[in-house]
């Protein structure tokens, strides 16, 4: 194919791209492309076929002999059924191979053909992105070779909703658009199997394709997984052709004007940055966006400029105003103007208003008398894609809409719109008014004339065309729907059912109903539409929904040969409820393989799952939920659960952190990134979630688990610390203890690299104490007084410590203690632990005070012990305390005034030697003061209780507290006395 031949082509490529970048582009490009027309037969009826689309004459490009051409006289046997509509279409991608492979003379005359198919389907595009997208509505028939049967646009309905989800509302002239998909499809199968892709590939067809398949998917309610595996093949392919400035002036050359290839470039980029955005990938959209305003040669940012937002203002206030650099200006330019409401309103016809729609800002000497630099259109379009950004990347509240109002107010300032950029720019205004409640009439109304507006002849179609694809404009059922939404809203609930029952949004027709009280009145509907379609599965959804009766989802599966996802979802949901959860998670499965962008789906197949005890398969479904909506807090706490059960802690700390990230309000997730948090060793992010939880719960949830846990390891770590360094100084010589304490700390830390300083270790246990002395404060259980007594223990605090052990005893006493084996052996460790505090807080303050209490607790929990739990291993060790030396040599009934105020500094249970030693001093002392006694009259001791006299109920003021205050003041008594001799 000669070189002349290939530029031909790639001409024709060019006009037909250029109907969407701009109308003017359009008829410039037809006036030079007849200057340069080629003498094939087959040039006459592209040119025709072109020159008709260029026109917007859609409906007469797919009318014309062309397409008899291509198809034949279409005399077809035509019945009004789902099977004849498919035979038909089958028989047309026939001939379309015929045409273009079989009748084909030689290779310049297959890539005309190739050509001519291709325009054809590109003509049934525009003629439903006309019906369904720009407008205008007016004149919306069918046309050869498409056939006004009932049951062929049911038949294209079934077509477009086996990806996996149903229509987003009502759409017509369906077949259009099934019909460009399947000859875009066919025409790409064909170039690729042929060798027309070796001497002219039709590079244009790929980026047609994405254009096609993504109209496809905003006619749906939801996102499909299959398309948007298509999508992301072929935009990359489209991007590989055309998106850098070199590849598109090297396919096209000199056919380029002005500027054109930088627009073809950040356009193709606008289209991917959209497409990403429909799919919920907000950082590839942002990326795509970023290579559009490089290729368009744009920046621009927000900045603050004193104005007036309102007519009843006096003092300006600072607002947010957009600043822009482009590649026809010098330097940066404000996109503003100085006169208030110079946007679309005057274009409403409304009367001025008390909050002006783009604020009026102040006069200065540097932007005095400039109204607000033109944009091109491409430039206009990059500007509102950036609204889009702010709207799904940012948080859902007041300050999103102002985010986005300096972009809005910069193109409502251009004195020059293309129409698709005017009305998505009025609806971006529409939804920002309708958040505010002294705008919302106000928005109510522009969006009633909105929508008459794009139902109306003018402008005219071509004119409505350019750019509708990189502008994420709704189609014009999606702007109904979203119109009753806002009546609705307002309180005009009878207009919004109007405009559900002509769009057959049942589910919002239903909800309206309901909300009305007249529930019978939307079943009533239904039936009566359902005995028109008695096969039309969205209405028998909608049936079961209102009815909940799960033999209408059974029939929409039947009529739908088993695609309606919908039918299924309602089914797994029914499954789930009525506790068959083995069966609603192969219900998901089956919804999820039709459509996996669904990311309630994932998340309900795997609770499901979850609850079918199938782990594996409950973890990879809150998985997928995650890639889809990485908000999901519920998922992520999931995830992090299951990881926990798998005993994968990196991975459960991990997504404890995301969840916590999108939720800190939920006392479970942090008391499960708790235990986490110990589990890899993380102390401070445990010590913060107990917190939290503390925090969330009003001291009520308390996790003693964690705290003994917490508390065993402090514990540790100060007794591993203690030891090591006692082990290094044993056979140190003395002059070097000072020096070597350091190094070994040193070392310690060096050689354990997974431990904490002591420095870390006593601000664990500072925060421990805190959290201990807070839960105290309102709670106190046996438990937490144990914590408490541990903490001070190990703080050095015994004091403390044995009022805690005291209180946690008296928790245990009472009747109960006696007859419940676990709560005895719980009080027998308690009481042991309390009389070895008061044996070691006797040897270090020398007072026989704590031992006569230990003494006396211990003989009367003993006595009673061995009536209850005679052999049991408790007993034995409150017996073998009892036999200690301290209390053998100490007992209550040999105490002299001298033995109660003789120090002893050494520990109990180091110290029996030291006893030994003293005791023959002692026992001399003894005798001297008998000697004494004989002669010096000695009034009687108090008398001592009984062992049956205490109750061992803890009382406030027991017996045996009384006793040895009697015997404090008998001694001091006997010990002046003693002095006095």
């Amino acid at each position: 194919m000669v070189d002349g031949e290939v530029e031909i082509l790639r001409g024709y490529e060019l006009r037909l791209l250029r109907c969407t970048i701009s109308s003017e582009l359009s008829l410039e490009s037809q006036l030079l492309d007849e200057s340069q027309s080629g003498i094939h037969p087959h040039d006459s009826l592209i040119r025709s076929l072109l020159s008709s689309i260029e026109a917007g004459d859609y409906l007469g490009a797919l009318a014309s002999d062309d397409t008899k051409l291509i198809l034949g006289d279409c005399e077809f046997d035509l019945v009004d059924s789902v099977d004849s509509a498919e035979r038909v279409y089958s028989q047309f991608l026939d001939k379309v191979e015929s045409f273009v492979v079989n009748d084909s003379s030689d290779e310049i005359d297959k890539a005309r053909r190739a050509i001519l198919v291709m325009c054809l389907a590109i003509a049934a595009a525009f003629w439903f992105t006309r019906c369904n997208l720009t407008g205008s509505t007016e004149g919306s028939t069918n046309s050869i070779p498409f056939k006004e049967l009932v049951e062929w646009e049911n038949w294209a309905k079934i077509q477009l909703m086996s990806v996996g989800s149903d229509l987003l509302g009502k759409f017509s002239n369906l077949q259009h658009l099934v019909f460009a998909r399947l000859l875009l499809l066919k025409l790409k199968d064909l170039l690729f199997e042929t060798t027309a892709t070796e001497t002219f590939e039709l590079r244009s067809i790929s980026w047609w394709l994405v254009r096609v398949l993504l109209i496809h998917q905003r006619v749906l309610h939801e996102p499909s997984s299959s398309l948007s595996e298509m999508l992301q093949v072929y935009m990359a392919e489209a991007l590989d052709h055309f998106g850098a400035l070199e590849k598109v002036e090297s396919y096209w050359g000199a056919k380029l004007l002005q500027d054109e290839a930088s627009s073809i470039t950040s356009i193709i980029h606008l289209e991917a940055c959209v497409l990403q955005y429909i799919y919920g990938r907000i950082d590839p959209s942002r990326l795509q966006l970023e290579s559009a305003k490089a290729a368009a040669g744009l920046e621009f940012s927000v900045t603050g400029a004193l104005g007036f937002r309102t007519i009843h203002q006096v003092v300006p206030k600072a607002q947010m105003v957009l600043v822009a650099n482009t590649s026809s200006s010098n330097g940066d330019v404000r996109l503003a103007s100085e006169k208030a409401d110079v946007g679309p309103y005057g274009a409403w016809e409304g009367e001025t208003p008390q909050v002006f729609m783009t604020p009026k800002l102040v006069n200065n000497e540097s932007e005095s008398g400039k109204d607000s630099v033109p944009l091109k259109p491409v430039e206009q379009a990059l500007i509102l894609a950036q609204c889009l950004l702010i709207e799904r990347g940012s948080r859902h509240d007041a300050m999103q809409s102002w985010d986005m109002a300096p972009y809005i107010e910069a193109i409502d300032s251009q004195k020059s719109t293309y129409f698709v950029l005017r009305c998505f720019c009025d609806l971006l205004r529409v939804r920002w008014e309708s958040s505010r409640y002294r705008t919302r009439e106000r928005a109510r109304d522009m969006m009633d004339k909105l929508v008459g507006a794009i139902s109306k002849s003018d402008p005219g179609v071509s004119n409505r065309i350019p750019l509708c694809y990189a502008v994420y404009l709704p189609t014009i059922p999606a702007l109904r729907k979203e119109y009753g939404e806002l009546l609705v809203s307002c309180g005009y609930g009878g207009e919004a059912i109007t405009i559900f029952e002509s769009l057959e949004l049942w589910d919002n027709l239903i909800y309206c109903y309901c909300s009305m009280g007249k529930k019978s009145a939307a079943v009533d509907l239904i039936n009566a539409r359902l005995r028109e379609r008695p096969n039309d599965p969205r209405l028998l959804c909608s049936l079961g929904d209102v009815t909940i009766n799960d033999s209408c989802y059974e029939k929409a599966l039947e009529v739908s040969n088993d695609k309606s996802v919908r039918a299924k979802r309602a089914l797994a949901r029914s499954a789930y409820n009525r506790g068959d959860f083995e069966k609603s998670k192969m219900l998901w499965e089956g919804a999820m393989a039709l459509n996996s962008l669904y990311p309630d789906g994932w998340f309900s197949l795997g609770v499901a799952a979850l609850k079918a005890r199938d782990v594996q398969k409950a973890l990879d479904a809150f998985t997928s939920a995650v890639h889809l909506d990485p908000d999901n807090w519920h998922a992520w706490n999931n995830i992090a659960c299951l990881h926990m059960t798998k005993k994968r802690r990196k991975e459960s700390f991990i997504a404890f952190k995301e969840a916590l990230k999108l939720n800190r309000d939920s006392w479970q997730i942090w008391e499960n990134f708790s235990h986490v948090a110990m589990d890899v060793g993380n102390t401070d992010k445990a010590f913060e979630a107990i917190q939290q939880v503390l925090k969330l719960s009003n001291n009520k949830k308390i996790d003693v688990v964690l705290l003994d846990r917490i508390m065993t390891e402090l514990e540790n770590r100060n007794s591993a610390y203690y030891d090591s360094v006692w082990i290094d100084l044993i056979d140190l010589p003395i002059s070097s203890l000072s020096i070597e304490i350091e190094a070994s700390s040193d070392e310690l830390t060096e050689t354990k690299q997974c431990s904490v300083t002591p420095a870390e270790t006593q601000r664990h246990l500072e925060l421990l104490g805190e959290i201990i002395q807070q839960i105290v404060k309102t709670e106190s259980t046996s438990e937490i007084w144990g914590l408490y007594a541990r903490w001070s223990r190990i703080s050095g605090d015994l004091t403390a410590c044995s009022e805690a052990l005291l209180k946690q005893v008296r928790s245990y006493q009472g009747s109960e203690v006696w007859k419940d084996d676990d709560r005895f052996k719980k009080f027998a460790r308690a009481s042991l632990e309390l009389c070895r505090v008061y044996m070691e807080m006797s040897v270090s303050t020398g007072s026989r005070r704590e031992l006569f209490s230990a003494e006396m607790h211990l003989k009367n929990t003993i006595k009673q012990a061995r009536e209850s739990f005679p052999d049991t291993e408790e007993l034995k060790e409150l017996e073998s305390c009892l036999e200690e030396r301290p209390f053998t040599n100490y007992s209550i009934t040999s105490v002299s005034p001298e033995q109660l105020k003789s120090p002893v500094t050494m520990a109990t249970t180091e110290s029996q030697n030291l006893v030994e030693a003293s005791k023959e001093e002692t026992n001399k002392k003894e005798k001297e003061i008998e000697d004494k006694k004989e002669e010096v009259s000695v009034p009687p001791p108090p008398e001592k209780p009984e062992p049956g006299d205490c109750c061992g109920s803890g009382c406030v003021r027991c017996v045996w507290d009384v006793y040895y205050e009697e015997l404090e003041d008998y001694n001091n008594k006997l010990s002046g006395e003693t002095k006095s001799i």
